[in-house]
């Protein structure tokens, strides 16, 4: 099985670790991983703000730069979802047969791969927030929770009202800062009402959000990606930093 790699925007430029995170965990499930360089955005920004002839190359770029992988696959809930959803909307060739091979990270392990102990050990505290894509877009379920689950060391903690948006939501953070920013300070209240010590999800764009709320509360809760947990084992989960959880107040 040959698997391509779409690293995203977000992860290429701020959070590497991530994607370093998902080779590393599909290599020790003995998937071949390649990473074709001339991938670029998925064109979310740009068709959400309504430039679709600005959307079109980056279609055919991602169609042609992904031929031949059985399956595309991405650390983002949100950008496989731009996928899946609206490139297949394109009349470039080759674009529907790559929204059908995309899958986000926890869809291949469980239904693909089939699994959900992925021999991860993370001796931690966690909250798991689902984000909006994830849950209503591609209908994530209960993937990212199983495979939580059987982590080893890992304590997984209920986030009050899970389903309530983060608020980042891409350029709506932008246009609606007011907002975006009151629904970051409840989320980061829920998060810090856990006690967890790391607060996850598949999307670094909402752990960005709801992270820059928690740093600048001085709260020690840590955002970190799903992938980056399921990576980890006994010689790395250690080296992780991690305090423990506070209750302070988010203002």
């Amino acid at each position: 099985m040959r698997v391509g790699l779409f690293i995203t925007c977000v992860n290429d430029t701020l959070y590497p670790d991530t994607g370093r995170a998902v080779v590393t965990l599909l290599e020790r499930l003995g998937v071949e991983v390649g990473f074709p360089e001339a991938q670029s955005c998925c064109g979310q920004p740009q068709f959400n703000t309504g430039y679709r002839s600005e959307t079109e190359p980056l279609v055919r770029r991602y169609a042609e730069a992904f031929a031949g992988y059985d399956h595309i696959v991405t650390p983002s809930g949100s950008c496989a979802a731009m996928v899946r959803d609206h490139h297949p909307g394109f009349a470039v060739p080759g674009a529907a047969d790559a929204a059908r091979r995309t899958l986000e990270l926890t869809e291949f392990l469980v239904d693909v791969l089939g699994v959900t102990d992925v021999g991860a050990y993370y001796p931690h505290t966690v909250t798991y927030h689902p984000t909006c894509h994830g849950l209503r877009a591609l209908g994530l379920g209960d993937r990212p929770r199983r495979l939580l689950e059987r982590v080893r060391g890992l304590e997984l903690v209920e986030l009050p009202g899970a389903e309530e948006c983060c608020g980042f939501g891409g350029t709506f953070a932008v246009k609606n800062a007011a907002v975006s920013t009151s629904m970051g300070r409840d989320k980061a209240r829920a998060v810090v009402s856990t006690g967890a010590s790391a607060v996850c999800t598949v999307d670094n764009s909402c752990l960005m959000h709801i992270g820059g709320v928690l740093r600048r509360a001085g709260s020690p809760v840590r955002p970190v990606h799903l992938a980056e947990i399921l990576a980890s084992t006994g010689e790395s989960a250690g080296a992780t930093g991690h305090g423990t959880g506070t209750r302070g107040a988010i203002r």
